[in-house]
C-alpha cells in the first residue's frame, strides 16, 4: 500500500512539474495568456465533450437496461446468460460509470486536440471575398467548415458508440436474441435502436449537405496540376446534384427510422436505407463517372475552361503572386559597345563572391578564437552601412557557444561555465583580400569593426539547445584574452528562478536531473535558460504560426536580435491548390545544413502570408512578436484569439525595418507555384505547353533544388539597385533557361515583395544554369587550371552560381573556392564569369569581367601612356630606388605563380606579402621623386605598372 501511495504520488508530481515548468516559463517570457488561452480552450474541450460522450453512451445504456423484458418472458439462451447477469449485477452502478468514464476520456482528449479549429471558429474574420460557385465569404471554408466537420465526426462517434452500447446491453438482458426461435428483437430494443441508427442517418445527411461545399476545398488529380483543389466540370454538374439528392433522400430514410417508433417494424427503414445506399452508388459514383467519360472527355478544354479560370484567379490571390509581373525578355545583348556593357555591370548587380553556403569553415578557422565558439554551417546575408554611407551586401554570422569544444566534459562545465557565444563576425560580400580570405568588416574578440557597439554576448542562437543555469553563485566564462580568461555573471532577467526550492524541485523531474535539487552551484539569483534557438522560442509563444526554416542575426539598436519569420496558413481556401510546405521548401542547402532547417509542416496548405516577423534578443530571450501583414484575416482571427500577444507593425524600429528582409521559405512556395501559375489563360494552363521546373542545384551533385539567392541588383524596368531574392525556372524536363525571377526582399521600401519574373523566348535557346556549369566544366582552359587546383589534396568548391540580367542579356558568375594545402578551410581562388557566350576564369571579378568583355571598362584604371599595344613592355623608370622595388615586385610575383602551380599556399600568402611591400615601397618611392620634380619645375610622371596578375592589377576584388 506504501509503494502505490508513492507511486502515486510521484506520477502526480511528475504531471504538475510539466505544468508548472511551462507555466513558470511562459511567466518569464511575458506570454502567459499564451498558455493559459490554450489551457483553458483545451480543458473546455475536453469537460464538454468528455461529458457529452460520456452522457451519450451512459444514457443509452441505461435505457436499453431499462427497456429490458421481464425474467419470465426471457428464451432459453437469454436465460443461459444469467450468469453474467448475476456476476456484474452489485457492480453495475461502478461498470456504468467506468465505461462512461472510459469513453469520455478518450472523446475529451481528442476533442482537446481541436483547440486551434475552436478558436478558429469563435473568432473567425470575414476574409471579404466570395467563392465564386457558392457566393459564400472564404472565412466560411477556413474557419467554420472544419468546425462543423469536427462537430459531425464526433456526432457520428457517438451515434456509433451508443448503438453498439445499447445492442449489447439489449441482449444481455434480452432485448435482442440470436439463435432462439421467434421474434429476434422486442418493440423496445426495435425502437431504440432505430432511433439510434435514424440519427445516424440524418447525421449523413447533414454530410452530404456539408461535402457539397467541401467540393470547393477538395483536392484531386488532375492532368493540369498536382493538388488540384476546387470544382471541376463532373464536380459542378455531377457531384453537386449528386450530393443535394442524397441529402434528400438520407431525410426520407432518417425519417423512416424514428417512425418505427410507431410501427414497431424494420421493413420500411430498412428498405429505405438500402435505396440510400443504391443511389449512392448510382448517382454519387456512377453518374459522375459517365458524365466524366461521355461529356467532359471529348471536349475537355472546352468544359474544363471557366473551372480552371477559377482555379488560377484563387490560387494566385492565396499565394500572392496574383501581382507577378511577367516581362519578355531577350536573353541576349544586341549592344556592340562592350565598354558600356563593361561599365554597366557595377550599375547591374553588386556581385556577391563571397558565398555564405561555403565559406563558415574560413570564418571558423579565422575567427573562432576558442574551441567552444562555433558558427553555423551556413552564414547569412544581410544589408549594412558601409564607409561611403551605401548599404553594403554583407556575409554575417555569431560566434556561437560549442559544447562538443569544451575540453572537460562535466556537469558545472555544460550547464554553469560554458553558457554564452560571443560576438559577430561580418565580411563584405563583394569582396576578397589578396589571399581569397574574406575582408572581415567585423572580426576579433570581442569583436570589433564597423557596426555600432552592442551587447556582444550571445545566450540565445541555433546552436544552444541545452539549458544553462547562470546569475548564480557559480561564475561563468565570458571570454579570454591576451591578460586571461574572463568571466561574468548573467545580468539578464530571462529565465526561471532557481531560489525556490518547488521550482528546483519541479526542474529536477522535468529535466530528469537530480543535481538541481541539491547543487552548491544553484544559489540565490540562479536562473535557468532553456528553449534558447530562437525557433524553438517563437514556435512556443506562437503556436498557431510556422516558422521559417532559417532564422538570421542582425545587430538593433545596440542588440543582437535574431530575425524570424512566421506564416499564417489555411488548407481552406476555395478552388486555390494545394502544396505541401516541407517539400516546397527543400533544396539543396536544407539537405546537408543543420541550421536551415525545412519548414516542419507536412501537411498541405492552400494559403499562406508571412504575416508576423518575430524578434528573439539573443541577450535577454526576449520574444516579440510584429504584426507584417495588416490585412491577412488569418493573423486577425489569432489576434482575436490571444488578444496583446501581437504588437502593431508601426512598433518597429527604423533600425530594425532596414534588416528586415523577404523570407526564403515563402519566396520557394511561390516559385514553385509559379511554374504553373505564372499563366493566366486557361488554354494555356491546360495545354501544358507553358510548364516550368525549379532547376536542380549545378554546382553539386545531390540532385535538390537550387536555393534561391540575396543579391542586389536592378531588374531592367528598376533605376538602381535593390536587395533582392533571386531565382532561375527551366522548363519541365529541359536544362535551358525558361525565366529568371526576383523579389524586392527590402522592407520599408515602396515595391518590397513585388515579383518580377523576365521570362526568355522558346523560339530561342538560351543556356539555363546546368548548361552554364557544364560550359564551365567542358572548356579545356579552365577544365585543365581546375586540374591544377586540385593538385595534391586539395578540393575545390564551386560557390553559388549568381545570374544577372544585363543589357537583354544574362550575366553568369561563380566564385571558385580551393580548400587544401594544409588549410582546411576554403579560400577564393578564381571567378567564372560567362556573358553572350564569352567564359573567363580569372584570379578576380574585374579579370574576369575584363576578359569578357575584352575592355576594362571604367571602373578600372587607366593603363599608363608608356608602350605600345604591340605587347613590348612599358618602360621603367629611371629611379634605382624604384626599379629596386619593381624588381622585388616581379620576383615575389614569380614566387607566388610558382608556389600556386605546386599548391604551396603557406608559400603563395608569403609571396603575396611580399608582392604588397614591395609595390608599395615602390609606389612611395615613386611619389617621393614626383614630389622633388615638382618642387624644381618638373612635371610628373605616371606611376609605373604592378606586375601582370598581381593584387594591384586586380581591380577592387582583389584587394
Amino acid at each position: 500500500m506504501t509503494l502505490g501511495v508513492l507511486a502515486v504520488l510521484a506520477m502526480a508530481f511528475t504531471m504538475f512539474a510539466g505544468f508548472w515548468t511551462d507555466w513558470l516559463w511562459y511567466r518569464s517570457v511575458d506570454y502567459s495568456s499564451v498558455f493559459t488561452t490554450t489551457l483553458w480552450t483545451k480543458i473546455g474541450l475536453f469537460f464538454v465533450f468528455g461529458l457529452l460522450m460520456a452522457l451519450a453512451v451512459g444514457f443509452n445504456i441505461w435505457l436499453a437496461h431499462r427497456m429490458r423484458p421481464p425474467l419470465s418472458a426471457m428464451s432459453m439462451e437469454q436465460q443461459n446468460l444469467d450468469r453474467y447477469r448475476m456476476g456484474i449485477a452489485p457492480y453495475k452502478k461502478w461498470l456504468l460509470l467506468g465505461i462512461t468514464a472510459l469513453v469520455g476520456l478518450i472523446a475529451g482528449a481528442s476533442a482537446s486536440g481541436q483547440w486551434r479549429t475552436w478558436l478558429m471558429w469563435v473568432n473567425g474574420v470575414s476574409f471579404g471575398q466570395k467563392d465564386p460557385q457558392f457566393k459564400l465569404d472564404v472565412a466560411f471554408y477556413a474557419f467554420d467548415l472544419p468546425w462543423y466537420r469536427f462537430l459531425l465526426g464526433f456526432g457520428f462517434a457517438a451515434v456509433i458508440l451508443s448503438v453498439i452500447a445499447a445492442a449489447l446491453t439489449h441482449y444481455l438482458y434480452g432485448g435482442l436474441r440470436v439463435t432462439s426461435p421467434g421474434a429476434r428483437a422486442t418493440s423496445a430494443a426495435t425502437g431504440h435502436l432505430s432511433v439510434l441508427i435514424g440519427v445516424f442517418v440524418a447525421f449523413k445527411a447533414v454530410a452530404y449537405w456539408l461535402d457539397r461545399y467541401g467540393l470547393a476545398v477538395k483536392s484531386s488529380d488532375f492532368k493540369a496540376t498536382d493538388n488540384w483543389t476546387g470544382l471541376r466540370y463532373v464536380d459542378a454538374n455531377a457531384y453537386l446534384p449528386a450530393k443535394t439528392i442524397l441529402f434528400c433522400i438520407a431525410v426520407i430514410c432518417a425519417l423512416l427510422f424514428f417512425a418505427t417508433i410507431w410501427r414497431r417494424t424494420w421493413q420500411l427503414p430498412l428498405i429505405g436505407f438500402g435505396l440510400m445506399v443504391l443511389s449512392a452508388i448510382l448517382i454519387g459514383g456512377l453518374y459522375p463517372a459517365i458524365v466524366q467519360k461521355f461529356q467532359v472527355q471529348p471536349n475537355e478544354q472546352a468544359k474544363e475552361a471557366p473551372y480552371v479560370e477559377k482555379n488560377l484567379a484563387a490560387t494566385r490571390d492565396a499565394y500572392g503572386i496574383d501581382g507577378t509581373q511577367v516581362t519578355d525578355y531577350d536573353g541576349k545583348s544586341d549592344t556592340k559597345d562592350l565598354t558600356k556593357l563593361r561599365d554597366d555591370v557595377g550599375d547591374a548587380a553588386s556581385v556577391r563572391i563571397m558565398d555564405p553556403n561555403i565559406v563558415s569553415p574560413t570564418f571558423q578557422q579565422l575567427q573562432q578564437m576558442r574551441k567552444y565558439y562555433a558558427f553555423p554551417n551556413n552564414l547569412d546575408v544581410d544589408r549594412y552601412t558601409a564607409e561611403d554611407g551605401a548599404d553594403q551586401d554583407t556575409v554575417i554570422g555569431l560566434r556561437e557557444l560549442n559544447l562538443a569544444g569544451v575540453d572537460k566534459q562535466n556537469w558545472i562545465n555544460n550547464h554553469f561555465r560554458y553558457t554564452h557565444g560571443y560576438g559577430v563576425v561580418a565580411a563584405k560580400g563583394t569582396e576578397v583580400d589578396a589571399e581569397g580570405r574574406p575582408v572581415f568588416t567585423e572580426s576579433n574578440l570581442p569583436s570589433e569593426g564597423d557596426l555600432p557597439r552592442y551587447e556582444q554576448r550571445i545566450y540565445y542562437g541555433e546552436k544552444t539547445g541545452t539549458y544553462s543555469i547562470v546569475g548564480g553563485p557559480q561564475k561563468e566564462i565570458d571570454y579570454s584574452d591576451d591578460s586571461g580568461e574572463k568571466t561574468t555573471s548573467y545580468k539578464g532577467d530571462s529565465g526561471v528562478n532557481l531560489s525556490n526550492p518547488v521550482n528546483r524541485a519541479a526542474y529536477a523531474v522535468a529535466f530528469n536531473e537530480p543535481q538541481i535539487l541539491y547543487s552548491g552551484a544553484i544559489g540565490e539569483g540562479s536562473r535557468i535558460l532553456y528553449n534558447r534557438t530562437p525557433k524553438d522560442r517563437v514556435e512556443a509563444v506562437a503556436p498557431w504560426l510556422t516558422i521559417d526554416g532559417d532564422a538570421y542575426p542582425a545587430v538593433v539598436d545596440g542588440q543582437i536580435q535574431w530575425i524570424v519569420d512566421a506564416y499564417t496558413t489555411t488548407n481552406g481556401y476555395p478552388y486555390a491548390s494545394r502544396t505541401t510546405l516541407g517539400d516546397t521548401t527543400a533544396d539543396s542547402l536544407t539537405a546537408v545544413n543543420d541550421n536551415r532547417a525545412v519548414v516542419a509542416q507536412q501537411n498541405q496548405v492552400n494559403y499562406i502570408r508571412n504575416s508576423v516577423k518575430a524578434t528573439v534578443d539573443a541577450y535577454t530571450g526576449d520574444v516579440k512578436l510584429y504584426q507584417w501583414d495588416t490585412k491577412d484575416p488569418v493573423l486577425k482571427t489569432w489576434m482575436k484569439a490571444f488578444p496583446g500577444t501581437v504588437e502593431s507593425k508601426s512598433k518597429i524600429s527604423g533600425d530594425l525595418m532596414a534588416h528586415l528582409r523577404y523570407p526564403q521559405d515563402l519566396f520557394k512556395v511561390q516559385r514553385e507555384l509559379l511554374t504553373r501559375y505564372h499563366v493566366k489563360d486557361a488554354e494555356t494552363f491546360l495545354s501544358g505547353s507553358e510548364v516550368w521546373q525549379v532547376p536542380d542545384d549545378p554546382t553539386n551533385k545531390s540532385g535538390d533544388a537550387v536555393p534561391p539567392y540575396y543579391l542586389s541588383m536592378k531588374m531592367p524596368d528598376q533605376q538602381q539597385q535593390a536587395f533582392s531574392l533571386t531565382t532561375t525556372l527551366t522548363p519541365n524536363g529541359r536544362d535551358n533557361l525558361s525565366a529568371f525571377m526576383a523579389v524586392d526582399a527590402e522592407a520599408g521600401t515602396d515595391g518590397y515583395g513585388k515579383i518580377r519574373i523576365l521570362k526568355l523566348p522558346t523560339s530561342t535557346t538560351v543556356d539555363g544554369p546546368k548548361q552554364v556549369q557544364s560550359q564551365f566544366n567542358s572548356e579545356q582552359d579552365i577544365a585543365e587550371s581546375i586540374r591544377l587546383l586540385r593538385g595534391g589534396d586539395s578540393e575545390v568548391e564551386y560557390g553559388n552560381l549568381l545570374t544577372v540580367p544585363l543589357d537583354g542579356g544574362l550575366l553568369y558568375v561563380e566564385p571558385v573556392y580551393v580548400r587544401g594545402g594544409g588549410l582546411k578551410y576554403p579560400l577564393l581562388r578564381k571567378v567564372l564569369v560567362t556573358y553572350g557566350g564569352q567564359t573567363a576564369f580569372e584570379d578576380t571579378l574585374d579579370e574576369a569581367l575584363n576578359k569578357v568583355f575584352g575592355d576594362e571598362g571604367a571602373t578600372t584604371p587607366e593603363p599608363p601612356d608608356e608602350g605600345d599595344d604591340t605587347g613590348d613592355p612599358p618602360p621603367t623608370s629611371s629611379d634605382p630606388t624604384v626599379q629596386e622595388a619593381l624588381d622585388d615586385a616581379q620576383e615575389a610575383f614569380d614566387a607566388g605563380q610558382k608556389a600556386l602551380k605546386e599548391n604551396d599556399w603557406t608559400a603563395y600568402g608569403e609571396a603575396q606579402k611580399d608582392l604588397e611591400d614591395a609595390l608599395s615601397r615602390a609606389e612611395d618611392a615613386q611619389a617621393e621623386a614626383a614630389s622633388g620634380d615638382d618642387k624644381n619645375g618638373g612635371g610628373k610622371s605616371d606611376p609605373s605598372p604592378a606586375p601582370s596578375g598581381s593584387p594591384g592589377s586586380g581591380g577592387s576584388d582583389s584587394g
